[in-house]
């Protein structure tokens, strides 16, 4: 990158700024993880985010938003205390130290149930930003409840649970709902034990075309004395299909 800003001011002299500056917006991205991050009632969090290539962010506006709030900021940097939704006033910081190497992820202190939810991660400076999921479990008496729901399917699928090895678990009814489209969306929720692992599989199908897809989650710490509730619907596996075609929304 210094070499190719070295030949820009060779050729264009004081318009050496200007070409840098379109060129960090164009080849630079904000990165965060693919997975959602899971904690429970009262954790304290890290929310990751970073910039790609590593740039010094300590000079950057940062901004973390909720967009399905109708305050939707989360955290700002500079700090705007006036705009921060008061949900989170007092939970919420970034790691300043970390800024020059780039590292913009947000730490939530005293996650709420409330919490849940997709958050942005955006960096105005460089029109980029990264979507980060959050869920929040509580306490149920039974083991982890795990949710999956896959939406836009033509024909009607089939959707299946599994654990580590490939066994089919035990699952409720799958409901199904038929939109004005003609598309198919169906859910299903299976309660795992420790008995069953740590990783599961929620595969969607349709035998007759022979296509399916299907998304794996693991669950951290299953344990019989602090199970735990975690809502997956529209996080662990949603896919738009029409017809024979699909597309995921969570890569």
């Amino acid at each position: 990158m210094k070499q190719f800003f070295k030949i820009i001011f060779r050729k264009h002299g004081s318009c050496v700024l200007l070409t840098r500056s379109r060129t960090i917006s164009s080849q630079s991205a904000v990165i965060g993880p693919i997975q959602p991050i899971v904690a429970t009632d009262g954790d304290d969090i890290i929310l990751p985010c970073y910039l790609y290539p590593t740039m010094d962010a300590s000079d950057m506006t940062v901004e973390w938003t909720r967009p399905d709030l109708e305050s939707r900021l989360v955290h700002v940097r500079p700090e705007r205390a006036e705009l921060q939704n008061p949900s989170y006033k007092g939970r919420t910081s970034l790691f300043t130290d970390e800024l020059k190497h780039g590292n913009i992820s947000l730490k939530i202190s005293k996650v709420k149930l409330s919490d849940e939810g997709t958050y942005k991660c955006f960096v105005p400076d460089l029109r980029r930003d990264s979507a980060v999921r959050l869920v929040v479990g509580k306490q149920t008496s039974s083991g982890v409840v795990l949710q999956c729901e896959s939406a836009g399917w033509y024909p009607e699928p089939e959707l299946l649970w599994l654990d580590a090895e490939g066994n089919l678990l035990s699952a409720g009814p799958t409901e199904t709902l038929r939109g004005p489209d003609d598309l198919y969306t169906v859910s299903s929720r299976v309660t795992v034990e420790k008995r069953h692992g740590n990783n599961f599989t929620c595969r969607v199908q349709q035998k007759n075309i022979k296509q399916y897809r299907e998304t794996h989650i693991h669950v951290p710490a299953i344990c019989s004395k602090s199970p735990l509730f975690l809502n997956y619907e529209y996080l662990l596996f949603q896919l738009h299909t029409f017809h024979t075609s699909y597309s995921p929304l969570i890569q």
